[in-house]
């Protein structure tokens, strides 16, 4: 994991990277914001900025993003910093302030929420067993490797795995996802470009190839490239070399490419989706990753580990699940694969009361919704209610320990996802990014969600709140 330091902050700055190195980050620092974009520019690359919250972090974010630069932003401010610049700092685009001077364990679940990189492949069944067996034997190569799959089934994971079991594990791991980008933009966003290429290319630009060389490039969802740009993507694997755009000559890069997808790749060659020739470039070897439902051993032994994770990140005390719950689980054939399961598995931590996780803490997907399936909150939780008459506390119980008559019988679909948005909210202090894992959706949904609900008179828990 890369981490860029802008700014010092009387030296509480770097003693948050040291505590960031020894976590195993790679850290680099600039004093300023154009020091910070040059660095980023020049193929360096980051994971993770943090930035002295006295800085332009506005400028900072619309300029990244201007320029396609992914890479979230923290803010950071000694103690003693006024709210209004934490909440500024959130306002302008930070997806988190944390103060210091740094305690280490914060750094450290900051560094796990934002980036969530992690590449343990939790396994027991022997279909897994039999997928790592294949990779542990191909990952020393340079041989270009294909990841299929279900969605939520770990392609990304299984590539990290590949990358750090290779002999370009000290080398860096670089990840561009096809489908998430415009096709006008994704040549740029691989092959870089120089200053006046086109409209907004105010400097050059290093690609993802040059970004990852001597590493791995991994292009995720690569079924979803545009046939044109195939071509030069087929170029650049066989020649070893890439043309920015708006370059006057090639560049020499030397990576390991990585693919995945959850197409069927037979249909779309023959659809006529994708290059026959550039598929058997990258098919050198297929990995296939079962689901989750092919690997049932796994599933107990996952929800575990998500449990003892969330656990930790969210400062609850861990709970063992109950057999009733752990039937539960392997039983239900998880469309979402390992994904859907983590997700589970977080709601779980904090809808779970007592000392075990219990059945009624595991809400399925496609499962009845009624009110006997929902566990209450714990008791220490405050649920902030809007100033609205449809706003009903889900599924609370109260001092005599009696449950509510409300359930979500008779409300809307809208109603309850506010509810238990906001209560999610509200359980992690605040906490954007810690409540957009929990609840399986991406921080700028949250946001959003936040804005409308803000807009229409709504109470929203702020950073840090009831802390």
């Amino acid at each position: 994991m890369r981490l860029l330091i802008i700014g010092t902050l009387e030296g509480h700055m770097t003693a948050a990277g040291q505590i960031a190195l020894k976590r195993g980050a790679k850290v680099a620092s600039a004093d300023s914001l154009d020091a910070a974009l040059t660095n980023l520019r020049s193929g360096q690359g980051a994971d993770l900025i943090m930035i002295d919250v006295r800085m332009n972090i506005g400028t900072l974010v619309a300029q990244l993003e201007q320029e396609r630069i992914h890479v979230p932003v923290v803010a950071c401010g000694i103690e003693g910093t006024s709210a209004d610049a934490a909440a500024k700092a959130i306002k302008e685009g930070a997806q988190e302030y944390i103060p210091l001077p740094p305690d280490p364990d914060l750094i450290a679940a900051v560094l796990e929420a934002v980036v969530q990189e992690d590449n343990a492949i939790i396994h027991r069944d022997p279909a897994t067993k039999q997928v790592l067996s294949l990779a542990d034997q191909i990952a020393p190569s340079d041989a270009s490797v294909l990841i299929t799959g279900e969605s939520g089934t770990g392609k990304e994971v299984m590539a990290r795995y590949l990358h750090m079991k290779s002999r370009r594990a000290t080398g860096p791991f670089v990840a561009v996802n096809c489908a998430a980008i415009p096709e006008n933009l994704l040549e740029s966003e691989l092959f870089g470009h120089e200053k006046g290429a086109f409209s907004g290319a105010i400097a050059r630009r290093i690609g993802k190839f040059e970004e990852a060389n001597e590493g791995t490039l991994l292009l995720d969802e690569i079924s979803e490239m545009d046939l044109r740009l195939q071509a030069k993507l087929l170029r650049a694997i066989q020649e070893r070399e890439i043309d920015r755009v708006g370059g006057s000559k090639p560049v020499k890069v030397n990576v390991r490419i990585l693919a995945t997808s959850n197409r069927n790749m037979d249909e779309a060659i023959k659809d006529g989706k994708f290059r026959e020739d550039l598929y058997f470039r990258l098919n050198v070897v297929n990995i296939q990753l079962p689901s989750l439902k092919e690997r049932p051993q796994d599933i107990a032994l996952l929800a575990d580990h998500f449990t003892k994770k969330y656990a930790e990140l969210n400062g609850v005390a861990e709970r063992p699940l109950t057999k009733a719950a752990i039937a539960k689980l392997e039983t239900h054939p998880w469309p979402g694969n390992v994904r859907e399961l983590e997700n589970t598995m977080h709601r779980a931590i904090l809808l779970a009361h007592g000392d075990e996780i219990g059945e009624e803490a595991i809400l399925l997907t496609g499962a009845p919704t009624t009110a006997s399936s929902q566990s209450a909150p714990p008791a220490e939780t405050s649920v902030p209610q809007p100033a609205t008459a449809d706003a009903g506390s889900v599924g609370h119980v109260d001092d005599a320990g009696e449950e509510d008559d409300q359930n979500f019988v008779g409300r809307t679909v809208a109603d309850v996802e506010r509810q238990l948005i906001i209560d999610t909210l509200d359980h992690c202090f605040g906490n954007r990014t810690h409540a957009a894992n929990i609840l399986g959706i991406s921080i700028r949904t949250l946001r959003n969600k936040l804005k409308q609900y803000s807009d229409d008179g709504f109470a929203i828990p702020e950073p840090g709140a009831g802390q």
